[in-house]
C-alpha cells in the first residue's frame, strides 16, 4: 500500500539500533502510558524501555526478529486525532499494542519514530512455515494516517517472502486493534480470560488472531 503522506517506513538493522533505541522506547513508554498490555507494567520510564530494545540487538542480527520503524518527516501527526481503523489496541506480552500518553517518540536522522513492528520468526524445525507479528505501536499524535496498517502490510509482505505461511497475533479484547486485523483479512481464532495484566495489574481477556499467507508474487 502507499505511504501516508509525510511518514515513511524502513527496516531496522541491528547497526542502526543503538541510535534508534532512545526514541523506541519513549514510544514504548507511551503506550505503557495509555494502558496497552505489551509486557510491562506502569509506570515504564523510556531508559527501562530503551533498555529493551537495546536487547533485541541479537536476534535483530540473526534475523529470528525483524523490526520496522515509521518515521514522521513533517514534525507531527494529526493532534492526537483517533481512528478505529488505524487503532493497533492492546497486546499481551509479545503481542501488539497501540500506545497513546505522555513523551516524546524520538527522533532520528530519518524524523520522528511514530510507529514500530517486529516479525518474530519460529525457530525450531517444526515451525520454520509459521511467524509472529508483535509489538505494533503507533504513537497518539500519529493516529489516523494508516500507519499502523502500514506497519502491518510490511511485516506480512516480509513474512510472505520469506515462505512463512501462517502468521499469528494477540490483543486484548475489545481494543481497538481488533478492528484493523479483522478488515486486515485476520481471523480470530479464541479468547482466553485473565490471560494477561494491563499496565495497571488488572488482568484482561486476550483474543488470538491468525492469518494465512499465499505464495510470493511471481512464484509458481
Amino acid at each position: 500500500m502507499a505511504a501516508p503522506t509525510g511518514v515513511t517506513v524502513r527496516r531496522l538493522t541491528a547497526g542502526a539500533l543503538p541510535t534508534a533505541a532512545e526514541g523506541l522506547g519513549a514510544l514504548l513508554a507511551d503506550a505503557v502510558d495509555d494502558g496497552a498490555s505489551v509486557g510491562f507494567l506502569a509506570p515504564l520510564t523510556i531508559d527501562r524501555a530503551a533498555a529493551y530494545w537495546s536487547g533485541l540487538a541479537p536476534a535483530l542480527a540473526d534475523g529470528t526478529v525483524t523490526v520496522w520503524t515509521a518515521h514522521a518527516d513533517d514534525g507531527g501527526g494529526n493532534n492526537g486525532k483517533r481512528h478505529a481503523d488505524d487503532g493497533t489496541g492492546t497486546g499481551t506480552g509479545t503481542g501488539t499494542g497501540t500506545g497513546t500518553g505522555t513523551g516524546s517518540s524520538g527522533t532520528s536522522s530519518g524524523g520522528r519514530v511514530i510507529g514500530t513492528v517486529q516479525l518474530r520468526s519460529e525457530t525450531s524445525p517444526n515451525g520454520t512455515h509459521r511467524a509472529e507479528v508483535a509489538k505494533l505501536l503507533v504513537h497518539r499524535d500519529a493516529r489516523g494516517r494508516g500507519v499502523a496498517r502500514l506497519l502491518l502490510t510490511a511485516a506480512e509482505e516480509c513474512a510472505r517472502d520469506a515462505g512463512r505461511t501462517l502468521l499469528l497475533l494477540d490483543t486484548q479484547t475489545g481494543s481497538a486493534a481488533e478492528h484493523l486485523y479483522r478488515s486486515a483479512g485476520w481471523t480470530p481464532v479464541g479468547t482466553v480470560p485473565d490471560y494477561a495484566a494491563d499496565p495497571a495489574g488488572v488482568l484482561r481477556p486476550t483474543t488470538f488472531f491468525r492469518k494465512t499467507l499465499g505464495s510470493p508474487a511471481g512464484s509458481d
